[in-house]
């Protein structure tokens, strides 16, 4: 009888959820960084985790997450106390969230590096790189540039915009570049 109750309310709780994202879908003041894009990021990441994607890629769309993050608080500060608040609070933020969850999907790789010579000889260095971090740079650069991406859209097509057409175009980089990662790694 208590599994039953629990599972009831475990239904209420997906039900709420799910019409919050959908009447919010609906909402007129959707853009390109907004709730909506943030928790498609997110969803976006862990259906990757659960799909078994390479971490690489899971980094990437973390990275575009937390930079989806950023620019979203970034404007919900309307008044500005100082000078570059906009890119100390979307930097803060990314790096926030980015960084602490470093450790759960981090890919560290050794990079040979050499001038001129043979393996193990004086000009030759092993360097230590972590791909995550690099792809989750990646992942924020792209969200960051993708409203410039929609914007010259808009201008190829005389004006005219698709509905959703930032989240699409976000959402479609992302992907796109994950799914390149993904093949590569």
């Amino acid at each position: 009888m208590e599994n039953n109750l629990n599972l009831s309310q475990t239904k209420k709780k997906f039900l709420v959820f799910f019409s919050f994202l959908f009447v919010l879908s609906f909402s007129e003041f959707v853009s390109a960084h907004c709730p909506l894009c943030t928790i498609g990021a997110g969803a976006a990441a862990f259906g990757a985790v659960s799909l078994g994607f390479s971490k690489i890629v899971v980094a990437l769309l973390i990275g575009g997450f937390s930079m989806s993050m950023g620019l979203w608080f970034a404007r919900i500060i309307k008044k500005k106390y100082f000078k570059f608040q906009d890119v100390l609070v979307i930097l803060g933020v990314f790096l926030l969230t980015l960084i602490p969850l470093l450790p759960i999907f981090s890919e560290l790789h050794g990079v040979g590096i050499y001038l001129f010579g043979e393996y193990g000889g004086i000009f030759y260095r092993t360097y230590t790189i972590d791909f995550s971090l690099l792809a989750g740079f990646f992942g924020g650069l792209l969200v960051f540039l993708s409203p410039k991406v929609s914007k010259k859209i808009t201008s190829i097509r005389k004006g005219k915009k698709i509905s959703f057409q930032g989240s699409i175009v976000t959402v479609s980089l992302l992907i796109i570049f994950g799914g390149i990662i993904q093949l590569i790694v």
